[in-house]
């Protein structure tokens, strides 16, 4: 089923969409999940919140890449995760309540300056990717972004695995031309 489909099926409120998603990104979900968590039931429970959200978010959303969408809203799901694992093992909401509590009487490391800088670093590497052939971008976001590990990428596109590392090398040098020419090198 085309993704087209899949989120008319959405926007329609068709429970068949879930399981259109299930089963044609619920493998590569799962695996990037579990990936980020390093335990099979957070990441099927990341799975499962992903496939909560996108219910929730369609309509009034209407993504035009629905695998990126899919992946941003598990990776969201990931992360928070993460986070209350981590603040879990650093002694619970207690803890937690405590820094939220000194947070507010200490200033914070971030500046002006460098959310300008956050902003503008953001912005050349878009441009960078929108200047990128398709294939080369999908690499790109494949390693970088879903933290998909080489050998799977270069399965899912039927390649060797040294042309990938080969692709994803000379794709960083060009990062940093890049990066050195917007003068952050």
């Amino acid at each position: 089923m085309q993704d087209i489909r899949i989120i008319a099926l959405l926007q329609k409120r068709d429970e068949q969409a879930l399981s259109e998603i299930r089963n044609r990104y619920g493998n590569l979900c799962f695996r990037i999940a579990e990936q980020m968590l390093s335990n099979a039931e957070d990441a099927e429970e990341c799975v499962n919140e992903m496939l909560l959200a996108v219910w929730n978010s369609v309509p009034p959303n209407e993504p035009l890449n629905l695998e990126a969408y899919l992946i941003t809203l598990l990776r969201r799901s990931a992360t928070d995760r993460l986070r209350h694992m981590t603040r879990q093992k650093r002694g619970g909401t207690q803890i937690v309540q405590t820094l939220d509590e000194l947070a507010e009487v200490i200033p914070s490391q971030e500046t002006v300056e460098s959310e300008v800088d956050r902003h503008a670093l953001t912005a050349a590497l878009r441009s960078f990717l929108d200047a990128l052939p398709d294939h080369s971008r999908q690499f790109f976001m494949e390693r970088y972004y879903f933290n998909l590990p080489v050998r799977e990428i270069a399965d899912r596109h039927q390649k060797q695995i040294s042309t990938v590392n080969v692709l994803l090398h000379r794709i960083r040098k060009k990062l940093k031309k890049h990066l050195e020419k917007e003068g952050f090198f």
